[in-house]
């Protein structure tokens, strides 16, 4: 587990994985975590759960990278979700994808969120680019990834979400520009329980 100052990023595991497939709804899934999910993030729409359940059948070592629920640990409760694409590519490059349920944005979770799984990926063997993408009139989004000093390398189309501006910055310049939000106070260091 990855902790925030806020969160609890619980990684999915294979065999929740499994249930997941069959019932996104099923209310017992989280309870042996201690936690539960009364907004019914990714129950509806199932999000990337329709990516990453085929990833980590073929490779049940990915779990820690591809899907983390976000547990407001005051709470007890599922506020939203974050993971990886997939694995580090071969130059090192990673792409993030995360979201939070609407009760709960405009609060600072989504940064808190994404501080701490790059603070956590970027301590992992060969990850050398962060990647962010973004949907251009996405103006929250836009303005996390300006936070976290991202530089725009062009724009792609999604099968999915249609254009998106992509951002990245190094693994090297995040863990300085982390050491330095830390000494500020601001994105407290998370510390990684796993």
């Amino acid at each position: 587990m990855i902790r925030t100052e806020r969160l609890d990023l619980h990684a999915v595991l294979p065999g929740e994985y499994a249930i997941l497939a069959v019932d996104r709804g099923d209310s017992r899934l989280w309870i042996d975590r201690g936690f539960s999910n009364p907004h019914g993030h990714l129950v509806d729409d199932p999000g990337p759960l329709v990516h990453r359940i085929p990833r980590i059948l073929a490779n049940p070592d990915a779990a820690p990278y591809l899907l983390r629920m976000a547990v407001l640990r005051s709470e007890g409760v599922i506020i939203g979700s974050a993971g990886f694409h997939d694995l580090p590519d071969a130059a090192g490059m990673i792409e993030i994808g995360l979201g939070i349920v609407p009760d709960w944005q405009g609060q600072g979770l989504a940064t808190e969120l994404l501080a701490g799984m790059w603070g956590w990926v970027v301590r992992q063997p060969g990850v050398r680019v962060l990647r962010y993408t973004v949907t251009p009139d996405n103006l929250p989004s836009q303005a996390i990834i300006d936070r976290f000093g991202g530089e725009y390398r062009g724009q792609q189309i999604d099968e999915e979400d249609g254009p998106e501006d992509i951002y990245e910055i190094t693994a090297e310049d995040f863990a300085l520009r982390d050491i330095r939000r830390r000494s500020v106070g601001w994105g407290r260091a998370q510390r990684i329980v796993e």
